[in-house]
């Protein structure tokens, strides 16, 4: 019978939840849109991800989901300041 990986990549994403998906999601796009050089696609996108923190549940963002909704509202509040500092 062949191997198959598939319960050691079960066991590893099990560790993870929506919060850390939505965390890892941010920061790819926020990497992502750097070499764009506009800083109001990067506002915006924060106030996306603070948003969507927000909204989600709290029982998809695991055990502790106020470190998430915190972070979510830092965004929120970080988001329109960088948008009306840019220039573009």
């Amino acid at each position: 019978m062949a191997f198959t990986p598939l319960p050691l990549i079960d066991d590893f994403i099990a560790q993870y939840h929506v919060g850390h998906a939505l965390l890892a999601l941010f920061a790819l796009s926020v990497v992502g849109s750097i070499p764009l050089g506009s800083r109001k696609i990067v506002s915006a996108n924060a106030l996306l991800f603070g948003l969507l923190f927000l909204v989600t549940p709290g029982s998809e963002l695991g055990s502790d989901p106020f470190t998430f909704r915190f972070l979510g509202i830092a965004l929120l509040v970080v988001a329109p300041i960088l948008y009306t500092t840019a220039r573009e």
